[in-house]
């Protein structure tokens, strides 16, 4: 389920989860409550890296960009980031602070249908 996160990267998970933003802390809110019954973590280790939200079962992640990923350096991390998460099996949703803070209905609506189709998609 980890992924084989070393132990470092567990405290500095532990470390944002105590100091979250306040669009994951709106998000949480929606997730902590499972999704179509499927549970969700919140910046949980995943081989190097910490996803915002997890869930294990349908091996979706969700990140949040505040306005840091705006910078150049930061996107070609995210991309680099993206890839390999990808080529490891994860399905990977992005969503800014702005859309969380100020459009939560749409990104709930989102969220549920790509647990949804994931969901599917895991039957077939």
């Amino acid at each position: 389920m980890f992924a084989g996160a070393n132990p470092l990267l567990f405290a500095l998970a532990k470390n944002l989860r105590q100091n979250m933003t306040d669009a994951e802390i709106v998000l949480w809110e929606y997730l902590r409550q499972g999704v179509k019954g499927l549970k969700f973590r919140r910046q949980h280790p995943v081989g190097i890296y910490i996803a915002d939200f997890y869930c294990h079962k349908l091996r979706l992640i969700i990140e949040l960009d505040g306005s840091i990923h705006d910078l150049q350096h930061i996107k070609d991390n995210d991309e680099i980031r993206q890839k390999d998460l990808e080529n490891w099996g994860y399905k990977i949703i992005r969503f800014t602070n702005y859309q969380v803070l100020k459009e939560i209905e749409k990104v709930r609506e989102q969220i549920t249908r790509t647990v949804e189709t994931s969901i599917s998609n895991n039957h077939t």
